[in-house]
């Protein structure tokens, strides 16, 4: 292995040596005290440290890294104390994430490392996300250019978020740094298995960005490439793929063992090893001597041995509900110096007084209004989605807004939803708010592993808010079949950490976007698209926000409460309107995730009565959590089962009168007159 110094001092060099030897001799302990049960599972990253080591050296302390679970050596060259270290790996309340994660699946803000998932791919978009709010910062502010920077591996290539990932970042000219490390397996698979080009690199041409291949076993050349990239990056503004090739010197976990892996590869890439070359170039250089190397290896074991005493004296987990459940959603922050004065309207209950002036709008333009005085109202909100620019959306709601606002916040993006909602996450990190439109909210599927995975757990596991509105037109009754037409909200409203909005009328549609917007967590909102130009009502023109969690009560009745949402707030007015002899209670539930259970608790107790009215199908509908609840903390109120409304257990058809047949309203009449007669 040829090492080339270039102009790096001797004092440099040996910092050099020490920033690699450092978690070698780390993980070496780890490795014992995972035989002696003290720590769980671990992912080693023996043999590869030059690569996390030399890039992190490579950028400035507040550059963001997302790192996977062998990239040790970026966590202690961010200079994370290993005491804290050994707690998070513990599972212990006092590191890094409470207990809430293992190993290397969690982040940190003061040094800059946002934690991987499982999944690996999608740290890749949220590096977009990153580096776009560097260059966003840049162009509003003169602040100094930046990089971002993300591992991924060669098995990781494969997935779909690598290819969305790289795509945005070239399409978007993101400077953004992507370290493949190529250590020949992805678990047990091989290279050869995975795919099929000559290397890795050659994927940068199909983006259009450059690459470079380099032995990543030698950190000096690590250290000068990403060094250099990250200059390309920032005078280009242009994304760059950097292919280390490296090996793994143990199991993809240490319980898989090795074999799998041809015995003389190890002897190969033993010779290769980066600390002991590094090394013996150092000592040959006489930059070290073997004493001095002797005497740096003496200190980080005593280093090592303190820092695990203190590591070791953790509290014994003491589960508190009240805070678990606290820490699922980010508090909601001040923001000061903003344009509008924000007024809280509450409209809940049926007599509400609006001591604001109103104006007659459809419920589009009741959305257009509340996103275009957003972002009047916060010079940090960026708007992203398919042909939402010039073109103004799929439903015209951000028509005009790029002449006012202008392209680098209004942002068409490539067709990649989950590249998009990664880089939303990315855009949080940097203090920035950002609305992504799901063209169709059946198109979510395609973001799914982002939104649950990512925005919905990041705050309760690192602490990290993730203020992302995701804007979903949803809903059937215009004829657009399976894959436009469908009713997806119960996906969400299972996963803590999101918030779930659906607006039925236009002032409610205004007001609760304004909230989403200016809320610091994950809100989907939830768009009827059939409602868009078939509904009117009042609307104030001031900036208001409604609050997101509580129902409002629609009509007062004595005989029988429909708890609803959506469209079905509708159908519930209109059948109560047809069938004056009917005494009917309606329940606008507007968010779905909180519920107000209190609301839903007198609904209730106003008629004893409850008909749960929904568009989406009967199964695993919100009608069933809402009848569960309703059974659990209110059956002394019931004079009668709690009846379900629902669409089919089907999915929604195109032809008009299989789509009227399939939708909830059609067996309204009917569930009605049962629960009556009950």
């Amino acid at each position: 292995m040829t090492f080339d110094r270039k102009d790096l001092s001797d004092e440099q060099l040996v910092h050099f040596y020490r920033s690699i030897l450092w978690p070698r001799m780390i993980e070496e302990k780890m490795l014992v005290l995972l035989r002696q049960g003290k720590i769980s599972k671990w992912f080693s990253g023996i043999g590869q440290e030059a690569i996390a080591v030399g890039a992190t050296l490579a950028l400035q302390e507040d550059e963001w890294i997302m790192p996977l679970h062998r990239n040790l050596g970026v966590f202690t060259t961010r200079n994370m104390p290993l005491s804290k270290l050994f707690m998070q790996w513990q599972g212990a309340q006092e590191g890094y994430s409470k207990g809430r994660e293992r190993s290397f699946h969690f982040g940190n803000r003061e040094h800059h490392i946002c934690g991987m998932i499982s999944h690996l791919g999608p740290q890749l978009a949220i590096a977009d996300g990153v580096a776009l709010a560097y260059k966003l910062r840049h162009g509003s502010t003169g602040s100094p250019l930046k990089v971002s920077l993300a591992f991924t591996g060669d098995g990781g290539t494969s997935e779909g978020d690598f290819h969305e990932a790289l795509n945005t970042a070239a399409v978007w000219d993101l400077p953004v740094i992507f370290i493949i490390e190529n250590n020949g397996y992805g678990l047990s698979t091989p290279t050869n298995e995975q795919y099929r080009c000559i290397s890795l690199i050659d994927k940068a041409k199909g983006y259009g960005m450059e690459g470079v291949q380099i032995e990543g076993n030698n950190i000096l050349s690590v250290y000068d490439t990403i060094k250099g990239v990250r200059d390309y990056c920032i005078k280009n503004q242009k994304p760059y793929l950097i292919e280390c090739l490296t090996f793994r010197m143990r199991g993809h976990e240490e319980a898989s063992g090795t074999k799998y892996v041809p015995q003389d590869l190890f002897k190969l890439w033993e010779m290769k090893d980066p600390i002991k070359n590094f090394e013996e170039f150092l000592v040959g250089a006489g930059v070290l001597s073997e004493m001095k190397v002797a005497a740096i290896r003496n200190e980080f074991k005593e280093k090592i041995e303190s820092e695990l005493a203190t590591g070791s004296t953790i509290k014994p987990v003491v589960a508190d509900t009240e805070v678990e459940l606290e820490d699922v959603y980010a508090e909601k922050f001040d923001v000061r110096g903003l344009k509008f004065d924000v007024k809280i309207i509450d409209n809940s209950k049926i007599n509400h007084e609006l001591e604001v002036q109103t104006k007659d709008s459809r419920l589009i333009d009741s959305i257009k209004e509340g996103l275009h005085q957003s972002m009047q109202q916060h010079p940090n909100l960026i708007l992203m989605g398919q042909d939402i620019a010039e073109y103004g959306g799929a439903f015209k709601i951000t028509e005009g807004f790029v002449n006012e606002f202008g392209k680098e916040r209004v942002r068409n993006t490539p067709l990649c939803e989950s590249a998009i909602v990664g880089a939303a996450l990315g855009l949080s990190l940097e203090g920035y708010k950002s609305m992504m439109e799901m063209q169709f909210a059946d198109f979510v599927t395609v973001g799914f592993n982002q939104i649950i995975n990512n925005l919905a757990k990041i705050h309760y596991r690192w602490g990290q808010h993730a203020d992302v509105v995701i804007r979903m037109p949803t809903g059937g009754g215009v004829g657009a079949g399976p894959f436009h037409s469908q009713s997806n909200e119960a996906w969400f409203v299972h996963t803590p950490g999101l918030k779930v909005v659906y607006p039925s009328t236009p002032m409610d549609a205004k007001g609760l976007l304004i909230a989403a917007i200016n809320d610091p967590n994950p809100v989907l909102f939830f768009e009827h698209k059939a409602l868009y130009r078939s509904v009117s009502g009042p609307v104030p023109s001031e900036y208001y926000e409604i609050e997101i969690g509580k129902a409002r009560h629609v009509r007062e009745g004595e005989e029988v409460s429909i708890i609803t949402y959506g469209a079905g707030v509708l159908w519930a007015d209109d059948y109560a309107a047809e069938h004056p002899e009917i005494s009917i209670d309606i329940l606008d539930l507007r968010t779905l995730l909180p519920l107000d259970y209190f609301a839903i608790r007198e609904a209730v107790q106003r008629t004893g009565r409850v008909l749960l009215l929904h568009e989406d199908t009967l199964t695993g509908g919100i009608g069933g959590e809402i009848a569960a609840w309703i059974a659990e903390n209110c059956f002394g109120l019931l004079d009668a089962p709690v009846m379900r409304c629902a669409s089919l257990d089907t999915p929604i058809p195109f032809n008009i009168e299989l789509e009227q047949n399939f939708m909830a309203k059609a067996r309204l009449d009917e569930t009605i007159q049962k629960l009556l007669n009950y």
